[in-house]
Parts: C-alpha cells; sequence; structure tokens
C-alpha cells in the first residue's frame, strides 16, 4: 500500500530561466521595504570598506612609528585600527536590526499570497498537484528566500564592491603584485558559470523531492488507520527511506559540486598569495618595495579572501532561490477559478452549449429551478481514449422540487453534483439557476445559492460549531441550533467542550456518521436557493437515518435540490427520481413509475449495484 511520489508526478514545469530574470520577479513583493533593504545595503557596504582601511593603516604604522620607533605613533595607530573595527562590527549589527523586521514581513506576504491563490485555484488544480509539493513551497521555499533577501542579496553587492575597491587598492599600492592576484579571476568566472547551470538543476531537482517526501509524510498521517488496519507499515517505511535516499543523493551531489568549487575558488587565489609574496619578498629585499606596503598589500590580500571564497557559498543560496522562486510562481501563475467569472468570454475552451440551447451567457430567462442543457465533461488528466464521464445531459429540477439522482457505481453522480457548485467545469453545455447560466454569476454570489454536502465529509481543526458555520458565517445561535437538530447532531452538547471542542484534523476524532452530520448541518444551515447532497446519509445507522429523513423533510420543502441516493429510504424523499446510466439521464420519472418501468432502476433498488460504467471518480 506504499504511496510514493515520482518527481514526473510533479506538474509540468516551464523552462528554466536564468537566476537573475526569476529572482527579479519578488520586486512587488520586496518593493514595500526597499528602503531599508537599501540603508542595510549601504550600511554593511561602508562596513566592507571600513576593512579595507585596516592594511592602510598597518602600512602607516609599520613605515612610520615601528620605523620610526615612535612608540607614541604606535599607540595611535593601535587605537585607529580599533576604531575601524568596532565600526566596522556595528555598522554590519545595524544592518541585521534594520532589515530583520521587513524580510519577515516580506515572507509573510508572500506565504500569504500563495494561500490565497490556492483558495482560488479551481479544484482540477489541487487534483493534479500533490499536497507535499504545495506545502513545501509555502514553508521551505519561502523560509529560503527569506534567507536569501536578508544575506546573499545583499552580499553579494557588498562583496562585488569590495572586491574592486580591494583590486584598486592593489594596483595603487604596486601593479605587479596586483596583477598576480588578479591572475586567478578569469578561471573563477568560468568555473561560476559553469557550476551555476549544474547546481541549478540539482537543487531543483532536490527541492521538488522535498515535496514528495512531504507528500508521503502527510498521506501517512492522514491515512494512519489504513497503515495500521492494513499492516502496512513496515512498505510505508520502505517508501519514506527509497524518497529519504534519493534526497539525500541529490543532496550530496549538491555539496560534491559547492565543495568542487569552494576548493578551486580557495586554492587558486591562495596560489596567487603565495606568488604575490614570494615576489614581494624578493622586491623588499632589493630595496624596489617598503616592508609596509608589502603588509599593507598582503593583509589586503587576505581581506579579499573571505570575499571571493563566499562567491561558490552566495551563488549556491542565489540559485537555490531562483528554483525556489520558479516554484512559487508556478502555482501564482496558474489562473484562477475567477478568472471564468461573470464577463468572460463564456465556458472554458471547448465548453460551448449546443446550438438548440445557444443562450447568451449570463441571459436570465422565465424558467425558474435548475437545469442542465447538453452537459458534457471529461477530466482534464483522462486518457485520449476514456470515455466521457457525462455524455450530453439534459435535466431539469424545477422550484420547489427534490431530484434524486440515482445510478450504479461510476456512472457520474459525484461529477454532476460538483459541477453545479463550478467545483469542475463542463466540457461542454451549460447549467441554468433560476433562468441564468451560472457562468456568468459571480462566485461569491453562486457559493450564497448553492450549498453543498459530501458524501466523504471534510471537517476542520477547528470547533464543532466553527466548523457548522461556514456554511453561514453570520447565522445566529438560533440557525445553528435549527441546523443542528435538522441533522440530528445535537451530540456535539455533550463533548467535553461543547460546541467549542475542537475537531482533531480531518475530524477524525469522530466517527463517519457524526462527521457526515456535521456537514448535513453546515449544508443547511443557510437555508440555500438550491441544495446539493451527495449521499449524505450513507454513514448512518438505520435509526439515526430516520431521524434525520424526517427533519430534513422540513428543509427540502423550501428548497430546489438535487440528492444523490443509493437506498430506497433516501429515494423516498424525492419528488422524482433520474437514473443516470453511463454518463446519460436514462430515465425520469417518481420512485414507483420508475420500480415499473425500468429493470436498472429496480436491480439497483433492490439489490447489488448494477453495471459499472464511466470514469470511477
Amino acid at each position: 500500500m506504499a504511496v510514493t511520489r515520482e518527481p514526473s508526478s510533479t506538474p509540468p514545469r516551464p523552462g528554466r530561466h536564468s537566476a537573475v530574470r526569476s529572482l527579479l520577479r519578488l520586486w512587488p513583493y520586496v518593493r514595500p521595504v526597499r528602503g531599508r533593504l537599501m540603508v542595510g545595503a549601504l550600511s554593511a557596504v561602508v562596513a566592507s570598506c571600513l576593512g579595507l582601511l585596516i592594511p592602510l593603516t598597518l602600512k602607516w604604522i609599520v613605515d612610520g612609528p615601528v620605523a620610526g620607533r615612535d612608540p607614541s605613533g604606535v599607540w595611535l595607530g593601535g587605537s585607529a585600527l580599533l576604531v575601524l573595527g568596532v565600526a566596522e562590527a556595528g555598522l554590519f549589527g545595524v544592518r541585521r536590526m534594520i532589515v530583520a523586521g521587513p524580510l519577515a514581513r516580506v515572507e509573510a506576504d508572500m506565504r500569504a499570497a500563495l494561500y490565497a491563490r490556492l483558495q482560488r485555484l479551481p479544484v482540477s488544480f489541487h487534483d493534479r498537484w500533490p499536497s507535499g509539493q504545495l506545502l513545501s513551497r509555502a514553508t521551505t521555499d519561502l523560509m529560503l528566500l527569506r534567507i536569501f533577501l536578508s544575506f546573499p542579496l545583499t552580499f553579494l553587492l557588498v562583496n562585488g564592491v569590495t572586491i574592486v575597491a580591494g583590486c584598486v587598492i592593489l594596483l595603487q599600492q604596486q601593479w605587479t603584485l596586483g596583477l598576480v592576484l588578479l591572475a586567478p579571476v578569469a578561471p573563477l568566472v568560468v568555473l561560476c558559470s559553469v557550476f551555476e547551470e549544474r547546481y541549478a538543476r540539482t537543487a531543483r531537482k532536490a527541492q521538488d523531492q522535498i515535496g514528495d517526501l512531504t507528500t508521503v509524510v502527510e498521506e501517512s498521517v492522514l491515512g494512519i488507520r489504513v497503515v495500521k488496519g492494513f499492516g502496512r507499515h513496515r512498505g510505508q517505511e520502505r517508501a519514506f527511506l527509497a524518497l529519504s535516499r534519493r534526497l539525500r543523493d541529490t543532496e550530496l551531489r549538491k555539496a560534491g559540486l559547492l565543495g568542487t568549487l569552494w576548493a578551486l575558488i580557495v586554492i587558486l587565489p591562495e596560489l596567487a598569495i603565495g606568488a604575490a609574496l614570494v615576489l614581494g619578498v624578493l622586491k623588499v629585499g632589493d630595496g624596489e618595495l617598503s616592508a609596509g606596503t608589502l603588509v599593507a598589500f598582503l593583509s589586503t590580500a587576505l581581506a579579499l579572501r573571505w570575499p571571493v571564497e563566499s562567491i561558490g557559498f552566495l551563488l549556491a543560496i542565489t540559485n537555490e532561490s531562483a528554483t525556489a522562486t520558479d516554484r512559487f510562481f508556478e502555482v501564482m501563475d496558474t489562473a484562477e477559478a475567477s478568472a471564468l467569472d461573470a464577463g468572460d468570454a463564456g465556458n472554458t475552451a471547448g465548453a460551448v452549449a449546443p446550438a438548440r440551447s445557444a443562450v447568451t451567457v449570463g441571459a436570465r430567462t422565465k424558467d425558474p429551478g435548475l437545469r442542465l442543457e447538453g452537459v458534457w465533461f471529461r477530466y482534464p488528466d483522462a486518457p485520449a481514449d476514456a470515455p466521457p464521464v457525462l455524455c450530453g445531459v439534459d435535466l431539469r429540477v424545477r422550484p420547489g422540487e427534490t431530484m434524486a439522482l440515482v445510478g450504479a457505481t461510476g456512472s457520474g453522480k459525484t461529477t454532476l453534483t460538483a459541477l453545479i457548485p463550478r467545483l469542475h467545469e463542463p466540457t461542454a453545455g451549460r447549467i441554468v439557476l433560476d433562468g441564468r447560466d451560472i457562468t456568468g454569476l459571480p462566485r461569491e454570489r453562486l457559493r450564497e445559492l448553492v450549498a453543498v454536502a459530501f458524501e466523504e465529509p471534510t471537517l476542520f481543526s477547528a470547533g464543532a460549531a466553527e466548523n457548522v458555520l461556514m456554511g453561514a458565517p453570520d447565522a445566529g445561535e438560533a440557525r445553528l441550533l435549527r441546523a443542528l437538530a435538522v441533522a440530528q447532531a445535537d451530540f456535539v452538547h455533550e463533548l467535553p467542550q461543547g460546541r467549542r471542542t475542537r475537531l482533531g484534523e480531518q475530524g477524525l476524532s469522530l466517527s463517519g456518521g457524526q462527521r457526515q452530520r456535521l456537514a448535513l448541518a453546515r449544508a443547511v444551515i443557510g437555508d440555500p436557493r438550491f441544495l446539493v447532497l451527495d449521499d449524505p446519509l450513507s454513514a448512518l445507522d438505520v435509526h439515526t437515518e430516520a431521524l434525520v429523513e424526517a427533519a430534513l423533510r422540513e428543509v427540502l420543502a423550501t428548497t430546489t435540490a438535487l440528492v444523490v441516493a443509493h437506498r430506497p429510504s433516501t429515494v423516498l424523499l424525492a419528488d422524482r427520481v433520474a437514473l443516470l446510466s453511463r454518463g446519460r439521464i436514462a430515465a425520469v420519472g417518481t420512485h414507483h413509475e420508475l420500480l415499473h418501468t425500468n429493470e436498472e432502476y429496480t436491480s439497483l433498488m433492490s439489490g447489488p449495484a448494477g453495471p459499472e460504467g464511466g470514469d470511477p471518480r
């Protein structure tokens, strides 16, 4: 039962951009704090430049007070070195204090923007993306971007300025020795360019693998009952170990690339410093160079060691940050579900209604109730040769009528109910509420008109009352109690903290029937104009089901409802029944009419499910 996520399961991503091009996309989020970042960067540049004054001060001390045996001058020079060192450290400390708060806000803003986008993206997006990939983007990737903005971004500038200023000082002091030290520059540039491309590919692979690993952990935790129930914990451990080893190998490959670059970046400048030292000593011996100048020259060269050696480290974080930025914007660039709201040209590509029912999108007609006209649907990721889930469905639910939707497993019932609140978009045809195409309704208005309850209820880690009030946040105490009574969910009053008791993740601290009843209460609390129920009583015992049905009749009498039903007791709640067979409406009539006229319906109501068809979803 071990479930693993191969990298290929991750949704396809666009081609690799340059690191600079990717990172420039962060500007809208960084712009509000640009002033603080610039002040912090300026503080770091000044601090680094103060550090370059220390070798010049040493030159003055050696060639002046030391050569002239002047103790007071040595104390003066030492005091100057102390002041420069304290000022350098203080400015670096000021930089950290200036940028820490603003960059934490940038991370928080980006995380909030990502979460808001995830809430607005269509269900089909979430069907394709593993949850672990989304979690890693919202946590690990954004933390990496904050680290980049607070350290590498600043020190790429600081170290660049320091290296240029240091090279100018070296050339001014002794240009021949300066050229010796600059000899490794060309090889280092070539090495960095080669390293950047290889490291970027490896870093992206590692980040995707972290997402795969997160998905396995999440699924194992949420499915712990299944794992333990089937004794598959060792299989899950093996799957996790395999992914962990694959991530380890990738991380080791990253470390190998970084280690190789770092070794070369360290060795080449050290060789140049050694050559410059030998040549400088010879010049001092020949009287062509003063001892103080040589000390200052070597001190400056040593001061440039960290800015040069840190290039590999900074480039590594920069490339990882660029891939994190690409991963962040893969989600942010996905079209929101609201792009299909009123004002658009119409349905999604290919979702053109048949000519016989062609009506301007959003137009209102004098036909209240719920109508499906020539509705076709195929899942975007379905194989090309797979038949559509729904094939030209035509169905009308009259105002105030309760329509039961019956069909064999896999006939498309759940898919059809998901189209009404626009959790999915029809491939063709249209759905009309009170004479208005749902694509012409703003999603907020559609959610007000249509309430849904699914066979597999989803509850959140919040209070029991909070879960119910998600159906109508402004509902008062009376409506809450009524909804709980209709759903026979009065058990919440007996929980440890009553209605305020926080439910476990996915509501797993409750039984399946209790979760279904809370979900049903959430659907009816808002007194919706249209009610869509996907077999909402499947987990209830016979006695509780009878109580819920009796209370539910009062609610159904005041709304237009479509109810997916598998049992005769649920079917009897409806005024009429529609039989969905292989993606089509095969028959419509009362329960008793269909029992006498339709063999498939009779078989469904009297025994095991009939022939299956369509997508098993």
